[in-house]
């Protein structure tokens, strides 16, 4: 048995799950997410103990992997729409800066042009000053994804450490050449 996958998920207060056929559907007070499961695995939802349960039907390796993968997903899903998701953004280097127009993230990191990023539906993207972003939303993936695109468009370099990161992520600098 996979051991996340056997494990059963807690339905917290406020939050309405419901499953038809292979679609699962999450509704919270953040919104409202759905998911297609794999047919290998099924799904069941538990009314009295407040629990969903994840089951597959063979031991193979490709359904085992799907087994905690679905557990998971739904895991992300509840968590989700009842306290949702966050990833902040530093902006380092002299002359960078960030800011907002509308539903796009502008970005002026060092390049001839601003960098453009059109914000995604479902997430909340803010800027509490030029330097940092904050991107909150309800889809685990969603969040992650867009941090990550936004983060791609100037990685910190490793000489002067400039460039957007995570807040707290730690970058190695390289001493450089040093005069002999």
């Amino acid at each position: 048995m996979s051991r996340i996958g056997k494990k059963p998920v807690s339905i917290v207060d406020g939050v309405k799950i419901a499953v038809q056929d292979r679609l699962i559907t999450v509704e919270g007070p953040l919104g409202k997410l759905q998911y297609e499961h794999r047919p290998e695995v099924k799904v069941s939802v538990d009314e009295a103990s407040k629990e969903v349960s994840v089951t597959r039907e063979s031991d193979e390796r490709e359904v085992r992997a799907f087994h905690g993968l679905t557990r998971a997903l739904i895991n992300n899903m509840i968590v989700g729409v009842k306290d949702g998701y966050e990833k902040r953004l530093e902006i380092i280097g002299v002359g960078y800066v960030g800011s907002l127009q509308g539903d796009t993230l502008s970005l002026r990191v060092g390049y001839a042009n601003e960098i453009k990023k059109k914000i995604p539906a479902g997430l909340d993207v803010k800027l509490p000053d030029q330097t940092h972003v904050v991107v909150k939303g309800c889809d685990k993936q969603m969040v992650g994804q867009f941090a990550a695109e936004v983060r791609a468009c100037r990685k910190p370099e490793p000489y002067k450490g400039k460039g957007i990161r995570y807040q707290g992520e730690h970058v190695k600098i390289k001493p450089g050449k040093s005069a002999t």
